[in-house]
């Protein structure tokens, strides 16, 4: 088990917005909050999967919704609180630990919070590996592992509580309760084991996030390259670089549709790229030809200081590179491709591994 320190908070934040593909939530409000427990004297403990007992109980704790929304609509701070504590009482027994449900933006730092105001440690693990828009797009639901019951809250104190007859069911119900919060929901859901964490989680990604983070600081520090940092330690590819030029976005049944067209430049610059995103990157097209689909991560970053920009901030003019990072190999199976691949979300192309196109490329 190691302990955070407000350093470690602010370098997983960084890391966790970058493996976050765009999506997960601004991860600046969840850092606020981690290290105002920090500063209140509370401890936030990591633990490894492996030493979590086997019949320990685990719950999750997330925030669901658009991530534009929750930028204008400002958590009060113990939301995702009440939601955990109600699960909590359902199953009326102790709880071992919480920990991420995705690896990404605002997710992976909610749990820490809860986990420092209960007393209890964050698993170093997640059911993405990354960030997607949909509850049934985990590790966890691939290995049959059911997300109910679930909890929702919203900033008045409401609580809903759902116990569907299966995943998709229950993405279906907790989207219109998240609509009618006004586009955001704080939830805890996926209740396990730790034998069920150890089977199916993607294993160690906090500490990845941080370690990402940390990459980046030292290498602003000693004035080289921070991108090149975060591809040594992700196994990822510089995709692309040059000047947004376009971005549509719009909000449909709670999630933020869109793309970014970015005009490339130096080694790019008779290339464009466009990024297709549903609350995350999903693909990217160059000159007409995709280069990248999920579930592989797509990230856009500022081409100066490595930092991440999230899909609710792209904006006109930002300079960008666009790197590329091998998925999970739990999302590398038939069965995992039919829950987050290309097609899933109606692209009409098979998915293909990101180190098998940059061989082509080459």
């Amino acid at each position: 088990m190691w302990e955070l320190t407000k350093q470690d908070v602010e370098d997983l934040a960084t890391g966790a917005a970058i493996l976050g593909t765009g999506g997960g939530g601004d991860p600046y409000l969840g850092k606020l909050m981690a290290l105002s427990v920090l500063e209140k004297g509370m401890k936030i403990n990591v633990i490894p999967p492996e030493e979590v007992p086997d019949d320990a109980l685990i719950i999750p704790s997330a925030a669901m919704g658009t991530p534009t929304v929750l930028i204008e609509k400002i958590s009060k701070g113990d939301e995702v609180l009440h939601a955990f504590n109600r699960l909590k009482k359902i199953f009326g027994r102790e709880v071992f630990a919480t920990m991420p449900l995705e690896a990404g933006g605002v997710n992976s730092i909610n749990p820490l919070t809860v986990g420092a105001k209960c007393g209890i440690p964050i698993v170093d693990a997640d059911g993405m590996g990354r960030a997607f828009p949909e509850l049934q797009m985990t590790t966890f639901h691939v290995n049959g592992i059911p997300s109910t019951p679930m909890t929702l809250a919203d900033e008045k104190g409401n609580v809903v509580i759902i116990d569907a007859v299966d995943n998709v069911w229950a993405e279906k119900l907790a989207r219109v309760v998240t609509v009618r919060f006004g586009g955001t929901a704080w939830i805890s859901l996926y209740p396990m084991t730790g034998k069920d964490v150890k089977r199916a989680g993607v294993p160690k990604t906090l500490s990845l996030a941080r370690d990402i983070g940390r990459s980046i600081r030292l290498a602003r520090a000693e004035k080289s390259d921070p991108i090149e940092a975060i591809l040594k330690i992700t196994h990822g590819y510089r995709l692309f670089e040059g000047k947004i030029v376009d971005v549509q976005r719009r909000i449909v049944s709670g999630f933020a549709r869109g793309e970014a067209s970015i005009e490339g430049t130096g080694k790019y610059g008779d290339s464009r790229l466009v990024l297709q995103f549903q609350n995350e990157n999903l693909v990217a097209i160059r000159d007409g030809e995709v280069i990248c689909s999920v579930p592989d991560l797509i990230s856009v970053l500022d081409i100066d200081t490595g930092f991440p920009i999230t899909t609710e901030y792209l904006r006109y003019g930002y300079r960008v590179a666009v790197i590329g990072m091998p998925s999970n190999e739990k999302w590398r199976t038939e069965k995992a491709l039919k829950v987050v691949g290309p097609r899933y979300f109606g692209y009409e192309i098979d998915y293909v591994p990101i180190e098998k196109r940059a061989r082509r490329k080459d």
